[in-house]
């Protein structure tokens, strides 16, 4: 008897491990089926310019997300700033307890379309790899067959991040389709300024703090792990950016007469800049990386994010690394100093033979929440001072000319704070979860990435931790010319996506 037990509960085991493998299959095919047919749709939404210097393209941004979610089910709302809305989108589930806020990024960096190897980066160009590495173009129609998943998309924000958008909203018609119903209320905020650093989302998130109300936030954007493995992202660095500028004389002058006798704010700035770090990369300003302890149980954290080092350097063509922390995992614990541009006078076919008036460096400083930014701003201004600079926030008086040597002058602003979450949150727990039951394994967590998302507002001022899904390829060129997006990424998107709206929290 104990022995005909022991086998019927070995075959209820069995059979619910294969309805369970079946209902995965069942779900995968319809998650695949919806993203096919969702590429019309993200075509179209990548088709629309979305400059956010361009309030007028940012218009047709917002109407296009207000159409698709109100199809959904989803009550849409905008949230007035003193430029573009955001649009918060909204629906609720009966008897849910919990509200999951989920943030999405429609904007996108501006483009140089002498750069893009197409006729547009409006204009979606879908492409295969040939056995040369480059990327040919080849017609749409081939979508309507077998899909290579390697095949990419190229267009201004596919992966950054309308991508995401096109495959939740796939995701969410794969759900109604299979008729899964989220036992939690959803919140959308879409943002429409996130690469102008979000100036007004702080405010916003206060003055609409009820609106926004919820118990967590998922960020549905940012690349996977560079192995392309399944990941979850329990916090980002945070921003803050300095404009420097040294003076030199009051315009250009010749560099025959005044060269050895007028000095130039080229020289002078590039000399400022390099007494901030030394050799190794490391800031060397006092107290800049004042608070940043890595304890055993940290550094076994960041130890098992699967990188590979070699890859990494080879990834990106360097044949060494800076010195802040031991490996890539630490080296972005820790705030950067990092000099994003530089300008002074004219080079190429318009260079001219004179000592420049100005030069200019554009830096920006990457944030931890161990950190205080203004405090690192004014560490900043202090080492200026300390090299013998009149340090201005405007353009000097003759009287300042004549009278100071060394003169330059310096505006700062603080975008948005880190933000980090535990592991073992409810947020993170729950979507460890629905990763698991997308992908048969837990995902790769990594404690805080490198870049920075306008989060920390609705974490600070709704109280709400925050973990980030991210889905797109690593090598996606975000941020420059020839954007793109990994066709087998976005199918995995939808995926994830269904099991997370699947999923009971």
């Amino acid at each position: 008897m104990k022995h005909t037990i022991t086998l019927l509960l070995l075959l209820l085991v069995n059979l619910s491990v294969l309805l369970g493998q079946q209902k995965k299959i069942q779900l995968d095919k319809v998650a695949d089926q919806f993203a096919k047919a969702s590429l019309q749709n993200f075509k179209e939404l990548l088709s629309i310019p979305n400059d956010a210097h361009y309030p007028k393209d940012i218009e047709k941004n917002v109407q296009w997300c207000e159409a698709q979610f109100g199809e959904r089910g989803f009550r849409t709302e905008r949230l007035s700033t003193p430029t573009v809305p955001l649009l918060l989108a909204e629906r609720k589930s009966k008897g849910a307890e919990k509200t999951v806020l989920i943030y999405l990024q429609i904007d996108g960096q501006p483009v140089d379309k002498t750069r893009w190897f197409q006729k547009s980066p409006w204009i979606p160009t879908l492409k295969e790899q040939t056995e040369d590495g480059e990327w040919k173009a080849i017609p749409w129609e081939r979508l309507e067959g077998e899909i290579d998943p390697d095949w990419r998309i190229f267009a201004r924000s596919t992966s950054d991040a309308k991508g995401p958008v096109a495959m939740f909203l796939a995701a969410l018609d794969a759900a109604k389709e299979q008729k899964i119903q989220p036992n939690y209320n959803i919140k959308i905020i879409m943002d429409f300024e996130e690469e102008l650093g979000s100036p007004h989302l702080p405010p916003a998130v206060e003055q609409f703090r009820e609106k926004l109300a919820s118990d967590m936030l998922i960020i549905f954007d940012g690349p996977r792990h560079i192995s392309n493995e399944p990941t979850l992202t329990f916090g980002a660095r945070g921003i803050a950016t300095v404009t420097l500028t040294v003076h030199g004389p009051r315009v250009p002058q010749h560099s025959g007469h005044y060269g050895n006798y007028a000095p130039n704010p080229a020289v002078r700035l590039a000399q400022l800049i390099a007494s901030m770090k030394d050799e190794d990369g490391r800031v060397t300003i006092p107290g800049f990386y004042d608070g940043i302890e890595l304890d055993e149980a940290t550094k076994a954290i960041l130890a098992q994010v699967p990188d590979d080092e070699e890859e990494i350097q080879a990834a990106i063509g360097i044949a060494e690394t800076d010195k802040v922390g031991n490996n890539y995992q630490e080296a972005i614990q820790y705030p950067s100093l990092n000099v994003r541009g530089m300008a002074s006078a004219w080079i190429g076919g318009k260079v001219r033979t004179i000592v420049p008036a100005t030069a200019t460096a554009e830096i920006d400083i990457r944030l931890v929440p161990e950190v205080d930014p203004d405090r690192l701003i004014q560490l900043v201004a202090d080492h200026i001072k300390s090299k013998g600079y009149l340090l201005l926030d405007r353009e000097p008086t003759e009287e300042e000319r004549l009278t100071h040597a060394r003169i330059a002058f310096m505006r700062s602003k603080v975008s948005y704070q880190a933000f980090r979450t535990p592991f073992d949150a409810e947020v993170g727990l729950w979507l460890d979860r629905a990763m698991y039951s997308a992908f048969g394994k837990t995902p790769i967590k990594i404690r805080n990435s490198g870049g920075s998302i306008p989060i920390s507002p609705f974490v600070t001022t709704l109280g709400i931790p925050a973990v980030t899904v991210p889905t797109v390829n690593r090598d996606n060129n975000q941020h420059s010319p020839n954007e793109n997006v990994r066709l087998g990424n976005y199918f995995e998107g939808v995926r994830l996506f269904l099991a997370i709206l699947g999923e009971n929290l």
